[in-house]
């Protein structure tokens, strides 16, 4: 696909942007973009498509996008005007794609809101680092290659940062258990 697009064929950039556009969008509410997601993604594209050149043949793409997604990201967060509020983070993420179907039990739907609030809660008491292992491996269910590529980490790293995180939030949310899949489970 990237030798579609470095040979000037515009609709392939189309179809990886069509088909990383979700995940982009819930990795720049996940860190903190809030309602400026949509820009942070709509930049990052712009940004990937100049660096294309640059993009090591036979990498993995999605990664490779998603650490763009993650500097632009941090790049706004830090220029804006005021701090994002926990609640500001959540209601973005939960905006960023349903978490719970309409069609869900009242009480079901009920007690995942009230774990995904403890969980983002939870998060956000790590420090960057273990929050970002634990965003992009579970919550934007990269594999651990993909989220050390991501991260421009050392497999090792991830490993261990990861376990760290995990033991952290452990100790936060005594009922959280991560499934092998990337969600969180009691």
């Amino acid at each position: 696909m990237i030798a579609r697009v470095r040979a000037g064929e515009p609709e392939a950039y189309a179809e990886l942007v069509r088909a990383h556009t979700g995940l982009a969008l819930r990795a720049a509410a996940a860190l903190g973009a809030g309602a400026d997601a949509e820009d942070v993604v709509q930049q990052a594209f712009v940004k990937a498509y100049c660096a294309l050149g640059r993009f090591k043949e036979g990498s993995a793409f999605r990664p490779w996008l998603m650490s763009i997604v993650a500097n632009e990201t941090r790049n706004t967060v830090r220029t804006a005007a005021r701090q994002r509020t926990l609640a500001g983070r959540e209601a973005a993420f939960a905006g960023a794609e349903p978490l719970i179907p309409e069609s869900a039990d009242p009480a079901v739907a009920t007690l995942e809101t009230e774990r995904r609030a403890a969980l983002q809660a939870a998060l956000e008491k790590l420090s960057e680092d273990h929050r970002l292992v634990v965003t992009y491996r579970y919550l934007l269910e990269m594999d651990e290659s993909e989220t050390a590529q991501a991260l421009g980490w050392p497999r090792g790293t991830v490993k261990s940062r990861l376990n760290r995180a995990l033991r952290k939030l452990g100790g936060l949310l005594p009922d959280f258990q991560p499934r092998e899949g990337g969600d969180e489970r009691e």
